[in-house]
C-alpha cells in the first residue's frame, strides 16, 4: 500500500524518530485510551517496559523522557523545545507525572524497566505500558512497536492497515509506479500528487508541503545560530555556526564551486539541531533528517527550476521523494533498529536522489534509476552510534549521504533510464541484508564504532 507523504514527513523533536518521537506518540496514545475507556481517574500506577533497541540505547535517544511527556498528553508535532525542557525539569524534580494531563501519579525516568537483551519477534523497538488501580488490578495493558520514522503500531493495527482500502492510484512497487507514469503520461511526483489529492484538496497538499519545507529551513537556521557542545557525554562541539561564517565570507555570491560545501553545511546544521533535541522533520527518520533538506537546498539554489520557482521545486521534490520513501517503508524498513543505517540514511539518500532527478527534468525511469543508485551504494550500512547518541557517526554520515544522493541523480540523468538493477531489487536486497545483519549493528551500540571507540561516558 502507498504511504502518504505526510506520514513520511512529520514534524517532531530530536534526536530519534523511532526512539523519541515514536515512544512519545505511544505514551500519548496510551493516556488517550485510558480516557476513552473512562478509567483515567482510577489509575494509581503505570509501569513501562522497554525491549530490545529501545532499552539498549533509550537513554542516549531521550526515550525515557519522551515517554513521560507522551503519557502527560504531549505530542511531538506540537510541543515546543522550551516547553519540553521546562516540563522535563519539573518531572525530574517531582518524580511525578500528570497522566493524560489530569491524573497525578508517581513515575520517573529511572523507574522505566529495561530489557535490552529481549527482542520481540515483531520488531526490536517494543514497549509495553500497563496501568493499574488502587488494588493493583490491571486497568489496561498495551504493547506498541516504534517501527521507524515515528510510526507506532500494534500487531493488530498492522493487519488492519494492510487490509484498508487504498485509492485507485496507489502503488506497492517501483514497477507499479513506473507503469502508472507510463499509462498516465505523468511524472513520479505527479503520481504522488494525485494520490494525495484523493484525501485532501490540492491547495492543502501544496500548503502542507510548503510548511514542511519551512520547518526544514527553520531547523537549518537554528542549527547555524547555535554554539557550544551537543548534550551527552561525548563533548561533540557544534561546527555548523563556524562553517556558516566561513562560507559566507568565502562564497557571498553562491558560486557553484562551493555547492558541495553548502550541502554539507545544511546536513550538518540540521543534524546538530536534531542531536540537541530540537524541532525536526522526520525525513524519513530523525537520524537521517539532514539529507532531504541538504539536497533540497541544492535543488533550490543550483538548478534552473529551483532558481525560477523555489516553491514549486520544494513541492515536486518532496512528492517524488515521498513516492520512493513509501516503497522503502512498505517493502522493507526505515528503522535502524530493524535493518541498520541502510534503512535510515540509505533510504533518505535514495529519496533525495529521486527528488533531485525529478527537479533536473529526469524521466520517471531516470528518477527510479537515481533512487536505485543511491541505495545500491548504501547497502550493508550499520547503525552503531557511539555512546547511544545520535552524533557520531550520524551527523557526518548525513552530509556524506547527501553528496551521494546528488551524485546518484546526476549519474542517472547521464543515462536514458535503462539499468540492470531495478529499484525493487535493491529494496529487497536491503531488506534481506538487514535481516541477516547481526543485532549488534542495529542501533544497540553493541558493535562497530560504538565499541571500538572508547568514551568516558556511555549514555546507554
Amino acid at each position: 500500500m502507498t504511504i502518504s507523504v505526510f506520514d513520511l514527513f512529520t514534524v517532531g523533536i530530536g534526536p530519534s524518530s523511532s526512539h523519541t518521537v515514536g515512544p512519545m506518540r505511544a505514551g500519548e496514545r496510551f493516556a488517550a485510551a485510558l480516557a476513552s475507556l473512562g478509567v483515567l481517574d482510577a489509575v494509581a500506577g503505570v509501569r513501562v517496559d522497554l525491549y530490545g533497541s529501545l532499552a539498549a540505547t533509550g537513554a542516549g535517544h531521550g526515550t525515557f523522557s519522551a515517554i513521560l511527556l507522551g503519557l502527560e498528553g504531549y505530542r511531538p508535532e506540537t510541543i515546543e523545545t522550551q516547553e519540553k525542557d521546562s516540563r522535563l525539569a519539573t518531572l525530574r524534580e517531582t518524580r511525578r507525572i500528570m497522566l493524560g494531563g489530569v491524573r497525578e501519579i508517581d513515575l520517573a525516568e529511572d523507574e522505566i524497566v529495561l530489557h535490552p537483551l529481549t527482542v520481540r519477534d515483531f520488531h526490536p523497538n517494543a514497549m509495553t505500558v500497563t496501568a493499574t488501580g488502587d488494588g493493583g488490578q490491571e486497568l489496561l495493558r498495551e504493547t506498541y512497536y516504534s517501527i521507524g520514522g515515528g510510526f507506532v503500531v500494534t500487531e493488530f493495527e498492522t493487519v488492519a492497515q494492510a487490509q484498508a482500502d487504498q485509492p485507485a492510484l496507489s502503488f506497492g512497487s517501483a514497477k507499479e509506479l513506473l507503469e502508472i507514469t507510463e499509462h498516465r503520461g505523468i511524472s513520479i511526483g505527479d503520481v504522488m500528487l494525485e494520490y494525495e489529492r484523493a484525501a485532501r484538496p490540492e491547495c492543502e497538499v501544496r500548503s502542507r508541503l510548503l510548511h514542511i519545507r519551512d520547518v526544514l529551513v527553520g531547523c537549518f537556521e537554528l542549527g547555524i545560530s547555535r554554539v557550544g557542545y551537543l548534550p551527552g557525554g561525548l563533548r561533540v562541539r557544534r561546527r555548523a555556526r563556524d562553517w556558516y561564517e566561513r562560507l559566507r565570507r568565502e562564497d557571498p555570491d553562491r558560486d557553484p564551486a562551493f555547492a558541495e560545501d553548502w550541502v554539507n553545511l545544511v546536513a550538518l546544521a540540521v543534524n546538530e539541531e536534531n542531536a540537541s533535541g530540537g524541532r525536526i522533520v522526520t525525513a524519513p527518520t530523525n537520524g537521517a533528517a539532514g539529507i532531504i533538506p541538504a539536497v533540497l537546498y541544492y535543488a533550490t539554489n543550483y538548478t534552473p527550476m529551483g532558481k525560477s520557482d523555489p516553491d514549486g521545486t520544494a513541492i515536486r521534490f518532496l512528492l517524488a521523494a515521498g513516492a520512493v520513501g513509501s516503497l522503502y517503508k512498505e517493502r522493507a524498513s526505515i528503522s535502524g533498529a530493524e535493518v541498520g543505517c541502510q534503512g535510515e540514511v540509505g533510504s533518505a539518500a535514495s529519496m533525495a536522489a529521486a527528488g533531485l532527478a525529478e527537479i533536473l527534468g529526469g524521466t520517471p525511469a531516470q528518477v527510479e534509476n537515481a533512487a536505485e543508485i543511491a541505495m545500491e551504494h548504501s547497502l550493508g550500512l550499520t547503525c552503531d552510534p557511539i555512546g547511544g547518541l545520535v552524533q557520531i557517526p550520524c551527523i557526518e554520515r548525513n552530509a556524506i549521504s547527501a553528496g551521494k544522493a546528488i551524485n546518484a541523480a546526476r549519474m542517472a540523468l547521464r543515462g536514458d533510464g535503462t539499468h540492470r538493477v531495478s529499484l525493487d531489487q535493491v529494496i529487497e536486497t536491503m531488506r534481506a541484508t538487514g535481516l541477516d545483519m547481526s543485532s549488534k549493528y542495529k542501533e544497540t551500540s553493541m558493535g562497530g564504532l560504538a565499541v571500538n571507540v572508547s568514551v568516558n561516558v556511555v549514555e546507554c
